[in-house]
């Protein structure tokens, strides 16, 4: 169902659409009455947090921070900033972000754009209030010479601002930057963050193209280092059958045809983690009906980002409802 604004916003270019919504989410402070407030309450504890509810935004949304509160107005009950690297960085040439509405789904390849993560840092700094959990993913800078001590700067940055802290090794966009996932660079990498990161806790997101054995060794050395919670998963780079003109554009795969593989490595990832690892589940969940079949499945939280360019704003509270 088409929601309001919908077709003004699919005239728009699809990078040019992302940045009018942040604008106008972004008015949230100083209008303060064009979101509902409400907050579905159905506390949930993770990583030593209690989050208001099971539902977050993923990371890739609002790269910047500069709409935290409007997306909290929207009802998530966790808001994950970035991807935020040390220095700022422009991302990959435009266009660079393509909506395929016949699929329900969207491809980036958006290259960790930001604008650095101290000047997100002093947004935030700025907030007067957060009505829920506020998540800081931190990446590497796509020239970087070290990319661990990348990580480890950042990490030891957000951890004053933010409630939890995502490691992101799984975005298809930075040249070898998926390297990182596998053994012994992801220990090496884990170890210079949780020493970085003080009290704050560290989710880690990894990718749902691993294949098993890769996914045992990402979950092993997330354990080994004391990695607070999983996230499966980021975007893929496998294509499943898919109907749009954009089908054959590169970079990672979000939304409706990410459902079934996501579902599936979420499973796996249970399986593997036994209990001792708690899991997120991100990747295709569009309604309440598949954010309750990733509960079952072994989720403790659910994030949605692609969704909501087709479901409208009023997704994470119908999800936040069917879970509470």
């Amino acid at each position: 169902m088409a929601y309001p604004l919908r077709s003004a916003l699919f005239a728009l270019d699809a990078e040019k659409a992302h940045r009018a919504a942040i604008r106008a989410l972004a008015l949230w402070e100083s209008l303060g009455t064009v979101f509902s407030s409400e907050m579905v309450e159905s506390p949930i504890h993770l990583g030593g947090l209690t989050f208001p509810n099971r539902i977050g935004l993923a990371a890739g949304l609002d790269k910047d921070a500069e709409a935290i509160p409007g997306l909290f107005a929207l009802g998530f009950g966790a808001v994950e900033v970035g991807t935020l690297t040390p220095r700022p960085q422009p991302g990959n040439p435009k266009p660079r972000l393509f909506r395929l509405p016949e699929d329900e789904a969207v491809i980036n390849r958006m290259g960790f754009n930001n604008g650095g993560i101290d000047a997100a840092l002093a947004r935030i700094a700025k907030l007067k209030t957060r009505k829920g959990v506020l998540g800081i993913n931190v990446g590497a800078n796509k020239d970087s010479d070290d990319r661990v001590a990348d990580y480890a700067l950042g990490v030891g940055k957000a951890a004053a601002h933010a409630d939890y802290i995502t490691i992101n090794v799984s975005s298809p966009n930075t040249p070898g930057l998926r390297d990182l996932q596998s053994r012994p660079a992801l220990d090496e990498l884990l170890a210079a963050s949780h020493a970085a990161r003080g009290k704050t806790p560290i989710f880690l997101k990894v990718a749902p193209d691993l294949d098993r054995a890769g996914l045992e060794g990402a979950i092993q050395a997330a354990l080994d280092n004391r990695i607070d919670a999983l996230i499966v998963s980021n975007t893929t780079i496998s294509r499943p059958p898919l109907s749009s003109r954009h089908a054959g554009e590169t970079g990672g795969l979000s939304g409706k045809p990410l459902k079934e593989l996501a579902r599936a490595k979420l499973v796996e990832a249970a399986e593997i983690a036994a209990g001792a690892l708690p899991l997120i589940s991100a990747g295709g969940i569009d309604g309440p009906d598949e954010a309750k079949r990733r509960i079952d499945a072994g989720a403790t939280l659910v994030q949605v980002y692609s969704a909501l360019v087709f479901k409208g704003p009023g997704l994470p509270r119908a999800i936040a409802r069917a879970l509470a």
